[in-house]
């Protein structure tokens, strides 16, 4: 698990550097609970600002404590923030180091300064123990004030605990200069060396833990704010779940493309190659991505993680051919309810296939079709298939006339004794697209079952392709017959005008009839 860095905030994927100010002080700091500084979105920067926004911080609350002590006449020792002392040390050289980073990239002129070599040796003294606790003092006094004022350090003058911190300082004054002489040579790979200050140097924590689970919920909710979401949530659930289970952890912040790639090889022992990408690649992309883009881990290892999927060999067309069109089309209108069928599936086997069949759309828009998507538009009746009522990919609504041979079987009596909401499934709400999906998998599974399906060809997505190779043979245009099963225009002018009811009426209107008896 990762560790959590002491005074580092994170709100809604932005950093602070926070402290408390103990109850004391608070009226000499305006009446504030606390003290806050923004440090950005990146948490790598934030962790590097940290240091120094904490520096301020504890400044003015030094000063609120001695300002209390003077008012009340009295030590008021609280609020301390205790520093071990190869801590306060290595702040100190950061301090000092970034300094001169800073004042480089100001002046170029700086760089052509040479290092005060009498400074440099005075630094080596101190850390050596020659100077005594005045020189000391000289040297570093005012570095170790400022940590008193921060409440890092309360030793008295003189005490050995005082001395070491002040020999401390010394060395990372010293060690400094020495980074200081290297960038004037274009050198700037150098570390500190002295056993006093490589004790400090900062090792990188691990990353916060980033919940797995807490990514896919957010995903889902955020897809769910905007209509959508749902059958995302139930496909990929297992995916997450088995990904938890492989990899023994629920950290995202810890998955790596090596991880990943060892997962896809053991899903491809048991599952079909389309599955693995389409499904479980798909899913854990889409979540981390969103993931990476709100700067809720650092980027997304699935990228680059692929699986070959061989292209199947197409032996014949893909739409149905006129005689299995029709003997889809008998079997679906002579079927006969089960008696443990609810009454939606059972009208869905029965009116789902000629419905896909004379209008080319989606078997999922068809069946998430509600009793109020039917209508009378100017004495011609109207399908419409639209992202209220489930999912629509284009995520636009359109208009469908009905053919005259759905009328004559008597689909809108159907509709019309049927109960407000959804014809072929009862689900409501964000659950609708599931019901919907359910209906479309009943009749695809039983088209299949009893046999009419030919090989190779989708039980669902055949009619699309026929619909298409239709509208090929009568000669209609591919704009009007885009626009019935809603494909988008193939040129920017194809969104220009509309393609009115009329238009499509007279389409639809040309489609065979089925020879039912």
């Amino acid at each position: 698990m990762g560790t959590k860095v002491e005074h580092l905030l994170n709100r809604d994927g932005r950093y602070y550097a926070r402290i408390v100010i103990p109850k004391a002080l608070r009226s000499y700091l305006d009446g504030k609970t606390e003290l806050r500084t923004p440090l950005g979105a990146d948490r790598r920067v934030a962790k590097a600002n940290l240091p120094a926004a904490l520096a301020t911080m504890q400044v003015q609350i030094g000063i609120a404590r001695e300002r209390a002590s003077k008012a009340q006449r009295r030590d008021i020792r609280v609020g301390h923030y205790p520093m071990a002392m190869p801590a306060m040390v290595w702040q100190d050289y950061l301090e000092r180091t970034r300094l001169d980073a800073e004042i480089r990239a100001q002046d170029h002129r700086y760089a052509e300064m040479e290092v005060d070599a009498d400074q440099a040796r005075r630094y080596r003294d101190g850390f050596a123990g020659k100077l005594s606790d005045a020189e000391l003092g000289e040297l570093v006094g005012d570095r170790i004030e400022r940590l008193r004022l921060r409440g890092s350090f309360d030793a008295v003058i003189g005490s050995p605990e005082w001395r070491t911190l002040a020999q401390g300082l010394c060395a990372s004054a010293y060690e400094a200069m020495a980074r200081e002489a290297e960038r004037n040579e274009g050198d700037f790979t150098g570390k500190p060396s002295h056993p006093v200050v490589a004790a400090g140097v900062a090792q990188e924590d691990t990353p916060d833990p980033v919940s797995l689970t807490g990514l896919f919920n957010d995903y889902i909710r955020e897809l769910k704010r905007g209509g959508k979401g749902a059958v995302a949530e139930k496909r990929w659930v297992p995916v997450f779940d088995h990904l938890r289970k492989f990899l023994k952890h629920n950290d995202a912040s810890r998955i790596t493309k090596k991880d990943l790639i060892a997962w896809r090889d053991k899903l491809l022992e048991t599952l079909s190659p389309r599955t693995v990408r389409d499904v479980h690649l798909t899913g854990l992309r889409a979540v981390l991505n969103w993931a990476a883009q709100n700067e809720r881990i650092p980027a997304n290892p699935a990228n680059g993680v692929k699986v070959k999927v061989t292209k199947a060999v197409q032996s014949r067309e893909k739409g149905f051919r006129d005689d299995e069109a029709l003997a889809i089309v008998k079997a679906t209108l002579t079927y006969v309810k089960p008696e443990k069928e609810s009454a939606e599936i059972a009208a869905a086997k029965k009116w789902a296939p000629i419905l896909c069949a004379f209008t080319g759309a989606r078997i999922t828009e068809v069946t998430q079709l509600r009793k109020e998507d039917i209508r009378d538009e100017g004495g011609v009746p109207v399908m419409r298939i639209t992202p209220d009522a489930g999912s629509v990919k284009t995520g636009q609504y359109r208009d469908v006339p009905l053919h005259p041979q759905l009328v004559e079987l008597g689909f809108l009596d159907f509709v019309k004794a049927a109960s407000p909401g959804p014809l072929f499934h009862k689900s409501k709400g964000e659950k609708a697209i599931i019901g919907a999906r359910t209906a479309s998998g009943r009749v695809s599974n039983w088209l299949q079952a009893i046999g009419v399906v030919p090989e190779g060809v989708s039980p669902n997505h055949g009619w699309r392709h026929r619909f298409k190779t239709l509208a090929n043979e009568l000669g209609l245009s591919d704009r009007v017959a885009d626009a019935i099963q809603g494909h988008a225009g193939r040129t920017a002018g194809d969104s220009y005008g509309d393609v009115t009811i009329k238009a499509r009426k007279v389409a639809i209107d040309k489609l065979p009839r089925f020879a039912l008896t």
